[in-house]
């Protein structure tokens, strides 16, 4: 088998209809949410995928979910369409036949709203993951440095790494009450960058906390990274450029953007 071997995988396009099992606080800005009901055949092959999450509109029980259609989602004529925006799935347990997803409350909008006053029974629509890019769990070290809306897929991982591989993570929280603790067999560092969220757009907390970092000498390295678009790009271009990391093992996303409405930009240059 090719040492780290990096691919991609595709999923068959479905939409679900689920319904809230759980909801709590993990921090005072971070709700996870337990969803259950129609999951058979799930998959989720990658810690950093994402599942298109449909809210209902004020006065709905439910939202309208679009049918796949051959050129993509078809939404029924003359019915306003549910708010959709993209999410990590946190967590998948088949067993249990749950889905957990992880709600970074932030700016206003359809999801902060929704999920901040989410209660068990409520619906919500999910659609997705349509692919997965898979990194293998052959490297000898992992960096992860993200804003609040990249703690669902850093956690993820952190859970997922082997004993034995060293993880170190930087990321951007508006105070301490917005630390998490992760399980992991891995060697994890964690470095929280305190900023508010006012300044959540400033690149530059995450940008001076990974300069300053003393990154492994040995061995590979798989560097992640997700925040606002333009602090993703900065980050890649950092690792890449002064770092002198191959391209290859350098991913960043940009997951959100101010102004912007439900964006997932990947930045490969």
């Amino acid at each position: 088998m090719t040492k780290h071997a990096i691919g991609r995988v595709r999923h068959e396009p479905r939409r679900r209809l689920l319904t809230v099992k759980q909801v709590e606080r993990l921090t005072p800005n971070m709700a996870r949410v337990t969803l259950g009901g129609d999951l058979a055949g799930f998959v989720s092959s990658a810690y950093d995928d994402h599942v298109k999450v449909f809210f209902p509109l004020p006065g709905q029980d439910a939202p309208t979910i679009p049918e796949q259609g051959p050129n993509g989602p078809v939404h029924p004529e003359g019915v306003e369409r549910s708010p959709g925006r993209d999410y990590t799935p946190r967590r998948y347990d088949a067993a249990r036949n749950e889905l957990i997803i992880d709600f970074a409350l932030h700016d206003a909008g359809p999801a902060t709203d929704w999920a901040a006053k989410a209660r068990p029974g409520q619906k919500l629509g999910v659609g997705g993951p349509r692919g997965s890019f898979v990194v293998p769990d052959d490297f000898d070290w992992y960096l992860f440095v993200g804003d609040e809306t990249a703690l669902p897929a850093i956690g993820r991982r952190l859970e997922e790494l082997r004993a034995g591989a060293k993880a170190i993570v930087v990321a951007a929280i508006a105070g301490p009450e917005e630390e998490q603790r992760f399980e992991s067999r891995a060697d994890v560092e964690t470095i929280w960058v305190r900023r508010p969220l006012s300044q959540a757009e400033n690149p530059a907390p995450l940008l001076d906390a990974v300069r300053k970092l003393d990154l492994p000498k040995a061995g590979d390295g798989y560097c992640w990274a997700a925040a606002e678009s333009q602090t993703a790009k900065l980050l890649r271009q950092h690792l890449v450029g002064e770092c002198g990391f191959d391209k290859a093992w350098v991913k960043a996303a940009g997951y959100w953007k101010r102004g912007a409405v439900s964006i997932h930009e990947t930045h490969n240059d």
